[in-house]
């Protein structure tokens, strides 16, 4: 069931509201105005079908004269339309000693067309509101894909026209180039210096031969993407990126005979190219084990099993997807309760079926706990491989697996971007772009008998990859040289390259017109009190049968005692541990019968608790979830075993340049003995001090319903939301102790929020890396500062979104990075600013001088009106593209309550947004974001990094560990 493996042109751009500590909302165009409500998402027609526990979605399917494909999925639930393009071209069509080539192209596709300049179009689908932006690239296929309001539908279509039919005419030795540094840094982020990445990458060359499609990493080899030249993207592009190799998907509210016009009028006149060959290649044949040993920079080792298994659809696939859930599909698993729960050799484990059109791959991986044998973990995974190829598994379990795949699949027919990509994926695989309904019968089709019989046929140990990655040396390929960016005005096409393209038409330099402007209809959370003092928060979201909701609590690391770092985030570790009623493992055996999302975790203000489940199981799951918090067990067996997980996830922390570069930033940003200054997860000490009656106390002074908020979203009544509130927890009591023993904000210990320790330059040695990783930051605004929405304007420009000055100057301009990002986490008690990213090595120094002039052209003067009002145009009309999923609205609305944000925020955010002006955002840069006040974090090679740091000026110079301690 799972897709491969996909790389994406983009980092994230958005994903909820900056005040929410999730990312940043909203847009409204210049000068346009727009009507504001805040009406609950009304029952509107939608193409999904789910009567009877069937699955079905209306469409349309046809193609246009030249070949182009096209679905229309006609859905008025929200006022959005996703854009969907896929072309049938990937690894699989890629030349010899050209790895990478598909991707690389990928990135191309945003370099500028004839109609649309160089990095215009990524400007133009934020001011309009558009959410979800991005492209991937996977073994079969490329997509590319935007979200826009419906009354947008031109727009979204003129854009992608121009991409497939007139990128081409633009690209240039200056655009490949560039994007080949950005790739590569890409490589050296998601491969290179991500632990385990090279594992992966060496698992996939084990399995397959040289000459397979599958071999190469999607992402290519430093030396195969520096080597493409103009003349074989142009030949790819004539090749593949034509009509007739094309499919779009239009899913949302939008009439089908307006929208047919305009797919005539944008794609009708494009070219068609020869018909592309398919890809036939005979899936390898494994008949003795194959065994490889990894070294990487790395604390815990990891296993990794690999077997050739049926293509996707194919006899065996659907019963493997099965086995992968009963093996290592969660808590619930064989292979958990085995090495993770009872043996404690393991720190995580997962098994899946990953489904490819040329053939799939079953996997099971594992991590060890530290000084645990990877020998013996690899007898025992063979073991309970064996048993489960002898005798079938019980009706139970596979009903269980059965459950989890149901909830997938409608899940991802809830967003209205997910749903577009899945009909794409059907369409190309099976055929069949409604084929939802038959996949979901196919699994249903599963037995317990089919189930032994593919494990016994397929996972054989003398058919298998072992791949053991142990920590030492991290061993890569020879260093590819940068060369230095091409100079001089790249020449024009010639008359014969333009003949083969499509023909100039003058009426596409003009961008259309937006649709009648749009009410911007929010979700409204009707909020009534339990007379113990519980909020709850009702989101009626109809249209699919589920259902979300997220019990929110004010205990976070900033309540935990000095003593104890990290006892919030181990509190919250333990709840689904057992509680009073229920042992650890009737709690996930539970949890996946009903094929549920259950999870709880803690912030640096909040603790949570999460579910995400089907209508038809969502009381059941809701009870489940009250037992969890009302009742947790915290036994001492069960606290030990997540004493060993806790300290295992803090090697693995060290592991992860970001991560440490996050770790060490808050330590200097807090200071010393401030509850934030410590990672969430405290540190070894406070880890092996922590026993049951810590958290215990900490749980009866931090869970209160007078505390709490509990949020309720999706297909639910507000008499159901009411009565389960009330049912479930009513009976929640306060306890007895009113003056909790541990500081309930930061102001209680000294510190407030607008504190800030003295700049300075800090380096924590990673020998070796690729690229640093930086963490530059300083103390920042709480989230009830009467300038939020400038704050969220202003910093939308600076480094907010995928087209702000720092991105657009660190990466599409000078290829340093991948991506880099500036954030505002604005907290009730606390606020951070902060930008994060990582860098080349060798250009670390230029990097941050490029990064810091940026800041103070921001500060220098304000910003232009037309760039105000495209970050302002990105924060408003997004609103209800960033509000589309039951699970996102209840966690918004609980992040709402949690800040001390009033209830009617998001009525009012929308006038808010539009009312800040360059002026104003001018007065936010001036007072949140200074040069001279931020401390520079930076995780990579001290031996490369040292001297560029030196020369950059900034002290004092730090040398610190992975924990943010100082090293003398």
């Amino acid at each position: 069931m799972k897709l491969q493996p996909q790389i994406t042109h983009l980092t994230a751009i958005a994903a909820v509201c900056a005040a929410l500590g999730l990312s940043p909302l909203g847009a409204l165009a210049a000068g346009a105005s727009a009507t504001t409500s805040a009406l609950a998402f009304a029952a509107a027609p939608g193409a999904v079908e789910s009567a009877n526990g069937q699955l079905a979605v209306r469409h349309e399917k046809f193609r246009l004269a030249n070949g182009f494909e096209v679905i229309l999925v006609e859905d008025h639930r929200l006022p959005l339309i996703a854009f969907n393009l896929w072309v049938h071209a990937g690894p699989r069509n890629e030349a010899p000693g050209q790895t990478g080539f598909a991707h690389l192209f990928e990135h191309l596709m945003f370099a500028g067309t004839r109609h649309i300049p160089r990095g215009a179009a990524d400007k133009i689908v934020e001011a309009a509101g558009g959410t979800d932006a991005n492209g991937s690239t996977d073994f079969d296929r490329t997509n590319y894909y935007f979200t826009l309001p419906s009354n947008q539908l031109e727009l979204g279509l003129w854009i992608k026209a121009d991409m497939l039919g007139y990128m081409l005419d633009e690209v240039d030795a200056v655009a490949l180039a560039n994007q080949q540094d950005v790739v590569r840094n890409e490589r050296r982020q998601s491969v290179e210096n991500r632990p385990y990445g090279i594992v992966e990458e060496a698992t996939f060359q084990a399995l397959f031969p040289e000459g397979h499609p599958y071999r190469a990493s999607v992402i290519g080899s430093h030396a195969d993407i520096q080597s493409i030249k103009l003349e074989d993207v142009k030949a790819f592009s004539r090749t593949y990126y034509r009509p007739n190799n094309a499919t779009l998907v239009l899913a949302g509210d939008f009439k089908p005979a307006e929208a047919k016009r305009l797919l005539q009028k944008y794609f009708g006149t494009l070219k068609a190219g020869e018909a592309v060959p398919d890809v036939k290649v005979a899936q390898p044949v494994i008949t003795h084990e194959r065994r490889v040993a990894v070294t990487d920079q790395i604390e815990l080792s990891r296993l990794s099993l690999n077997w050739h298994t049926p293509a996707m659809y194919q006899a065996g696939d659907a019963d493997l997807d099965l086995a992968g859930i009963i093996l290592g599909g969660g808590k619930s698993s064989r292979l958990y309760k085995t090495l993770v729960y009872e043996r404690q050799l393991a720190q995580s484990v997962q098994a899946s079926q990953e489904s490819m059109a040329l053939g799939s791959v079953f996997a099971v991986e594992l991590v060890a706990r530290p000084g645990k044998s990877l020998d013996e973990i690899e007898s025992l995974v063979d073991t309970e491989l064996a048993a489960l190829a002898q005798t079938p598994p019980s009706t139970e379990e596979v009903q269980r697996a059965l459950a989890s795949i149901e909830t997938q699949l409608l899940s991802r027919l809830e967003k209205m971007g997910s749903l577009a990509d899945l009909m794409n994926h059907y369409n190309q695989t099976a055929g069949d772009p409604d084929f939802v309904g038959k996949d979901l019968s196919r699994y249903r089709s599963v037995t317990p008998a089919s189930v032994q019989a593919a494990v016994a046929r397929f996972l054989r140990k003398d058919a298998r990859v072992v791949v053991q990655a142990t920590p030492g040396e991290k061993v890569l390929a020879a260093e590819v040289s940068t060369p230095p960016m091409p100079t001089g005005k790249p020449a024009a096409p010639s008359a014969a390259e333009r003949a083969q393209l499509n023909a100039p038409e003058v009426w596409r330099m003009k961008q259309p017109k937006a649709g009648k402007a749009l009410a911007l209809s929010l979700p409204a959370g009707q909020r009534f009190t339990l007379p113990n003092g519980l909020t709850v928060v009702h989101v009626p979201k109809p249209g699919l049968p589920l259902a979300s909701a997220t019990l929110v609590l004010r205990a976070g690391q900033i309540n935990n005692p000095a003593a104890l770092p990290g006892l919030a985030s181990f509190t919250a570790s333990m709840l689904q541990e057992g509680t009073q009623t229920r042992s650890a493992q009737q709690v996930a055996d539970e949890i996946a019968n009903l094929g549920a999302v259950l999870s709880a975790s803690a912030s640096a203000e909040e603790s949570r608790i999460e579910l995400n489940s089907l209508k038809s199981r969502f009381k059941p799951g809701l009870a489940l979830l009250a037992d969890l918090a009302l009742n947790p067990a915290f036994s001492d067996a069960e606290v030990q075993r997540k004493q060993a997980a806790r300290l295992a996830a803090l090697a693995q922390q060290r592991d992860d340049a970001a991560t440490v570069a996050s770790v060490v930033a808050a330590r200097a940003v807090y200071g010393e003995g401030h509850p934030l200054s410590v990672s969430s997860l405290g540190d070894e000490a406070s880890i092996r001090a922590t026993h049951g009656a810590n958290l215990r106390e900490f749980w009866q002074q931090q869970y209160r319903p007078d505390h709490a908020a509990l949020v309720i979203a999706g297909d639910v009544s507000a008499d159901e939301a009411r009565a389960l509130a009330a049912s479930l927890f009513g009976g929640w009591k306060a306890a007895v102790s009113a003056s909790p023993s541990v500081p309930t904000s930061a102001e209680s210990v000294g510190f407030h929020p607008t504190n800030s320790t003295k700049a300075r330059m800090i380096l924590v040695d990673k020998p070796g890396a690729p690229q640093t990783a930086l963490a530059v930051v300083c103390a920042g605004p709480r989230a009830t500062v009467p300038d939020a929405a400038a704050i969220k304007v202003m910093n939308n420009a600076l480094g907010g979104s995928f087209t702000s000055r720092i991105n657009q100057q660190l990466r599409e301009v000078k290829g340093y990075t991948y991506g880099i990002y500036s954030h505002f986490n604005m907290g009730r008690e606390q606020g951070q600013f902060g930008i994060r990213g990582s860098v080349r090595t060798d250009v670390t120094g230029a990097a941050l001088q490029d990064m810091f002039t940026e800041i103070r052209a921001v500060r220098a003067k304000p910003l232009p009106a037309e760039e105000v009002a495209r970050a302002r145009n990105a924060q408003l009309l997004s609103l209800p593209g960033m509000l589309d999923t039951n699970q996102v609205v209840a966690a918004s609305f609980a992040g709402l309550w949690a800040l001390g944000l009033p209830e009617d925020y998001l009525v009012k955010l929308p006038a808010k947004l539009g009312a800040v002006t360059p002026a104003s955002a001018y007065r936010a840069a001036l007072r949140y974001v200074d040069a001279d006040g931020l401390i520079v974090v930076a995780v990579g090679d001290q031996g490369k990094v040292l001297p560029q740091l030196q020369s950059f000026g900034r002290k004092p110079l730090e040398l610190r560990d992975a924990n943010g301690q100082v090293l003398k």
